[in-house]
């Protein structure tokens, strides 16, 4: 029998997935591990919170850089780099929260090393992925994001019994077994358009001059690429906002613990994972089945995610039950993972040549809003504690959730007026 030939692109794409899963573990560990070891030095909330925060700064500062990068020296290339860069770092990270000069620099490190991560990865799938099959890529590709972190939640606590060294150990060595399994299995992409892919990448003397002539001008004055900037921002403004105060809201607002949530409070990663999938593959059939353009592919999608995100936001803080809250978040952030079929793939729609640096640009913007989502809802939450004396109403958590909702409403009307599907940078 014949051995059956696996396309190259399938195993980068998988890989990639692979790769996400690995970087969001990590996230959520380091807060796990971090915050066992602080407690037990008696660390106070306000350097917890500088040390916890420090790995976005690292993060959105590389975002740009990392798309030129990827542009100038191949996103395999700088893909592996950015993932030995910082899964080193964090085998080597003291977890000593009297050392926070140390703590501070090495959770720099980490976050500069994986934001150089996802402008890479979509240079890579511009460059191997064809249009019909962009979707489901970049939200398989995506939604290992989503496992991790449900895998990570679920798993990593139990290993704090055994020290909480251990976590670091295991995202350190999930770093380099990635980076192993990548440096043995990944390649080039062909150099001709008789290759797997859609866009042909031939020397680095090419990428060379065509990084020279990155239309820098015209992809910040686009009004396409401002409709994914928009949504990417809102998206991540939800995500991050609900990842870091939906457990107080549980424990203060709803007065439950996550422990007592057990297998439920993975439901809205869960849920995520599912729905990022759904939308890709629906996305890819509704293009390749030409019952829509992918213009109105695009946006359909988009729509439909963030629309229905809105309405679960406004709704959650009226249902006041823990099923009723989980099945809200679950469906919003559900929606906001289908709707990336829209705005996440159109980095490669409109410049398949500059994905890497429209999705720095983007994702730039996506990581300021998940500084500032998290910021802004403890002002307001401070507001409201000193009104009512502690956060068990309602009402101070309405605020919260409506405005994530508007600001679902908005970007969905924005994306739907300004967004393209054709390629507009040569």
């Amino acid at each position: 029998m014949a051995k059956m030939r696996v396309p190259k692109r399938y195993i980068i794409v998988f890989l990639t997935f692979l790769c996400t899963n690995a970087c969001y573990v990590e996230r959520v560990g380091f807060p796990i591990a971090y915050t066992d070891a602080a407690d037990n030095a008696k660390i106070n909330e306000s350097s917890k919170g500088l040390i916890l925060s420090v790995f976005y700064y690292g993060y959105v500062i590389s975002q740009i850089p990392g798309g030129w990068a990827a542009q100038r020296f191949g996103g395999r290339r700088v893909l592996l780099w950015s993932f030995v860069m910082w899964s080193f770092t964090c085998a080597f990270t003291p977890l000593d929260p009297e050392r926070t000069t140390f703590l501070i620099l090495s959770r720099l490190l980490i976050g500069v090393g994986q934001g150089f991560i996802f402008p890479s990865i979509h240079t890579v799938l511009a460059q191997w992925v064809p249009p019909h099959e962009r979707s489901r890529s970049v939200s398989l590709t995506t939604s290992g994001m989503y496992l991790g972190a449900a895998c990570g939640t679920l798993i990593l606590p139990s290993l704090v019994r055994y020290g909480s060294r251990w976590i670091f150990r295991i995202e350190a060595f999930l770093g380099f077994l990635w980076s192993l399994i990548w440096y043995k299995f990944s390649v080039d992409p062909p150099r001709t358009s008789m290759g797997e892919g859609s866009l042909p990448i031939s020397r680095s003397r090419e990428r060379l001059k065509l990084t020279n002539r990155i239309p820098w001008k015209r992809i910040i004055f686009s009004l396409p690429v401002w409709a994914i900037v928009v949504n990417n921002f809102t998206f991540h403004y939800a995500l991050y906002v609900l990842m870091n105060w939906l457990p107080t809201y549980f424990d203060k607002g709803l007065q439950t613990s996550l422990e007592e949530l057990g297998f439920s409070k993975m439901a809205p990663y869960i849920f995520m994972f599912l729905f990022s999938n759904i939308g890709g593959a629906v996305a890819d059939h509704l293009i390749t089945k030409r019952m829509f353009s992918i213009t109105w592919t695009r946006k359909l999608l988009n729509t439909i995610g963030f629309m229905v995100s809105a309405v679960a936001l406004m709704v959650l803080p009226l249902v006041r039950t823990v099923s009723w809250t989980l099945i809200c978040a679950s469906i919003s952030l559900g929606s906001l993972a289908l709707g990336r079929a829209g705005f996440a793939v159109n980095h490669m729609d409109v410049a398949p040549k500059y994905a890497g640096i429209v999705m720095g640009v983007s994702n730039t913007a996506g990581t300021v809003a998940g500084i500032v989502g998290v910021w802004l809802t403890g002002l307001m939450l401070e507001s409201s504690k000193k009104e009512s004396e502690d956060l068990t109403s309602f009402e101070g958590w309405k605020m919260v959730f409506l405005v994530q909702g508007f600001l679902c409403i908005i970007s969905s009307v924005v994306y739907l007026a300004f967004s393209t599907g054709e390629r507009i940078f040569e």
